[in-house]
């Protein structure tokens, strides 16, 4: 390890040369700093760099770093927040999805939000001041929620189709039978891609449609996530096998793999907070959601991980509902499609070519990330305002 150190602080790809973000380069620079006799952006800034010092500079960090990272874990499992935000009654369910009515006008334009199959639906009802759905209420436009809820002995052999002709139509058919209105559909991440069936199936059965970071070409920036559930697929045919749905802690898994140091960065932060402040309350309240999975159905997650990630179906025109193609256009109703461009989840690039797919759709970048464009401080004035707009205007431009 010595002589690697050395062999590098002695090249000419030395720390000025060296391409990394600033984020790496400041910590090199204070090492060097603490084990140097000259300034590390003097050259040649090597020439008394005592090897043993630095690597034990570098266990000191690494110690350190691991110290704020326990305390932050912590000091977010002794938060005394709890969720106490009351989700509304069920006034229809299907196995163990629920449709929830979150209010407004029964002659109001009627809307239904759709969320992703993966992890709770709440994160679209986070808090009083972060929630699309209260927000949505307040407008004046009839708001519901579909929840697919956790999967039951019946859910956990259900296909995407399944969830489509057995619960997301029916759904769609009881709002339009309760308010006599074909309501407004938004579907956040896969529940975006899942509300193009409909729009594409039973036409009269959506009055509009708005797409919230839904992906569709699961080739476009996801070379490191497929290489990832490629050497992951004999252990997820192991655990569906066993137990018929792919466990949340191998979801999160995924998730992780996309920004390795994320969860090490944001508890080392987190450390530091007033326990007391509002900023650690919307830290806890996001990461409760975080932990707070539900397992995805054995076959949907063989569909999305092998067919939808490994073979592009949708974006190759291979995913069918029953015997017909969904094919984004024929998507008549009028369209908007939210891409956050700081999206890790859903590249932009996936998203976009879905919006550009549908005829009538009109785009909006944010400059957001994935969950941020829905339960971000900056949600409700750069996604809620315009979201809430084209809802209620009649003309959807």
């Amino acid at each position: 390890m010595q002589m690697s150190f050395a062999g590098l602080m002695s090249s000419n790809a030395a720390l000025p040369n060296l391409k990394l973000p600033e984020s790496l380069l400041s910590p090199l620079r204070a090492l060097l700093a603490e084990t140097s006799q000259q300034s590390p952006d003097a050259a040649p800034w090597t020439a008394t760099l005592q090897p043993t010092q630095f690597i034990n500079a570098i266990h000191r960090q690494a110690n350190g770093r691991m110290e704020n990272f326990v305390r932050g874990v912590r000091a977010y499992q002794a938060h005394p927040y709890r969720r106490t935000l009351a989700a509304p009654a069920s006034v229809w369910r299907r196995g163990t999805a629920n449709l929830l009515d979150y209010g407004g006008s029964k002659t109001a334009t009627p809307v239904v939000f759709v969320p992703s199959l993966i992890n709770r639906a709440y994160i679209l009802d986070l808090a009083e001041d972060r929630s699309l759905l209260r927000a949505a209420a307040a407008s004046g436009l009839k708001t519901f929620l579909l929840d697919w809820g956790e999967p039951g002995d019946a859910e956990r052999a259900f296909t995407i189709e399944d969830y489509v002709e057995g619960v997301l139509i029916p759904a769609l058919e009881e709002i339009k039978e309760r308010t006599g209105k074909a309501p407004l559909v938004v579907g956040y991440c896969l529940g975006g891609t899942l509300s193009l069936a409909p729009a594409v199936l039973r036409p009269d059965l959506i009055a509009g449609l708005v797409l919230l970071a839904a992906p569709w070409d699961y080739h476009e920036g996801t070379a490191a996530s497929r290489a990832l559930m490629e050497f992951a697929q004999p252990m997820v045919e192991v655990m569906l096998g066993a137990q018929g749905c792919l466990p949340i802690d191998a979801i999160q898994a995924m998730f992780s793999s996309l920004d390795p140091t994320l969860v090490g960065r944001k508890f080392r932060s987190f450390a530091n907070f007033d326990p007391a402040s509002d900023h650690a309350r919307r830290f806890v309240e996001l990461e409760d959601w975080l932990n707070d999975g539900i397992p995805l159905a054995g076959p949907v997650a063989r569909e999305v991980l092998l067919n939808w990630y490994g073979h592009n179906d949708p974006a190759e025109g291979r995913w069918k509902v029953g015997e017909t193609v969904i094919d984004p256009a024929r998507v008549t109703c009028p369209t908007l499609a939210f891409i956050p461009s700081q999206d890790r989840i859903v590249p932009p690039e996936s998203a976009l070519r879905l919006a550009r797919a549908i005829l009538k759709a009109k785009t909006v970048t944010v400059d957001l990330g994935h969950i941020g464009m829905v339960a971000g401080a900056g949600a409700p004035r750069h996604v809620y305002e315009p979201l809430l707009a084209w809802l209620n205007n009649p003309a959807r431009p």
